[in-house]
């Protein structure tokens, strides 16, 4: 287990230089910065001037040779729009994404596991079709439409909740349950099935016949069995919620990373874009080789050669 710690933190390294490569090229392509950076007075000698100041004028390796020494000095460059150092400014706006997604995360696991049990042991009843067909129409709303309709309800007509913001724990909650919807159904579906096909194994069998109790055989035997594939859902869609909260966050006015990246995007900050793609892509990289590490908690029998 170490030696495959240690050689899946080594290919950190080249992953993140060939995405370091993939997006400084497509952030270039989108157009040029400088024409959106001038106001419309601006001559031809201050497009010129702006142009070699950040260094556009240099051919796109070399220009690619300066961003990764840089990089690897933690400087991705000045963000033209806020006027500060984009990584301090994305790591800013960090923890208030990675706050949104366990908060979301922990309410569709608290959805998801016991409708996917009920719905797996109620297989073919009405329960069981009016929980997945509630799972499908969840993973079929859009998630700004989602939480169009929270604001509408909850903060419009109720006012129960803030309309947008970051604050207390109840500026959380609509945010958080317009990404839990989604995530909750796609966890539902999963769990339903992984516990099918394990509730048909021959072991949950025999301890049904040696008469134990049914809240065991379904905890002990099947769930705890079945939990790998729901790490596996948990993982992938963590990595997601930090990574393609944009629009909720944008609806809810959320002062997170998604948003700073909608912005960014919008006003084709390159510094910004290129530090806050290379931090979730080290993130995603760091969450998956954690998963393995769950994988060999949960079963011992797993081995990494």
């Amino acid at each position: 287990m170490t030696r495959y710690l240690f050689k899946s933190i080594l290919q950190i390294v080249p992953v993140l230089f060939i995405i370091s490569m993939l997006v400084f090229v497509l952030v270039r392509a989108t157009g040029d910065p400088v024409a959106l950076m001038l106001p419309e007075s601006a001559t031809e000698q201050d497009r010129i001037e702006m142009t070699e100041a950040l260094g556009l004028n240099e051919p796109l390796y070399v220009q690619y040779g300066i961003f990764i020494s840089n990089a690897i000095r933690g400087d991705f460059g000045i963000s033209y729009h806020y006027g500060q150092q984009a990584l301090p400014l994305v790591l800013e706006r960090l923890p208030a994404s990675i706050e949104l997604a366990v908060v979301s995360m922990v309410i569709s696991t608290l959805i998801a596991i016991p409708l996917g049990i009920l719905s797996a042991l109620k297989r073919n009843s009405y329960l069981d079709l009016i929980i997945s067909g509630i799972s499908v129409l969840g993973k079929a709303m859009p998630n700004f439409w989602v939480g169009i309709m929270l604001i509408l309800f909850f903060s419009v007509m109720l006012g129960m909740f803030p309309v947008s913001g970051r604050g207390g724990l109840e500026n959380m909650v609509l945010p958080a349950f317009t990404l839990g919807v989604g995530l909750a159904a796609q966890m539902t579906r999963m769990i339903r099935s992984t516990m099918l096909e394990i509730l048909n194994q021959d072991y949950i069998r025999t301890a049904r016949s040696k008469g134990i109790i049914e809240a065991i055989v379904v905890g002990k035997h099947a769930f705890r069995n079945g939990l790998i594939s729901v790490v596996t859902i948990m993982s992938l869609q963590f990595t997601s919620l930090i990574s393609g909260t944009l629009i909720t966050e944008t609806v809810f006015a959320w002062p997170g990373l998604g948003q700073l990246l909608v912005a960014a995007v919008n006003n084709k900050d390159m510094a910004i874009i290129q530090a806050a793609v290379l931090i979730i892509a080290l993130l995603v990289i760091v969450i998956n080789i954690l998963t393995d590490v769950v994988y060999r908690l949960l079963d011992p029998r797993i081995k990494y050669n």
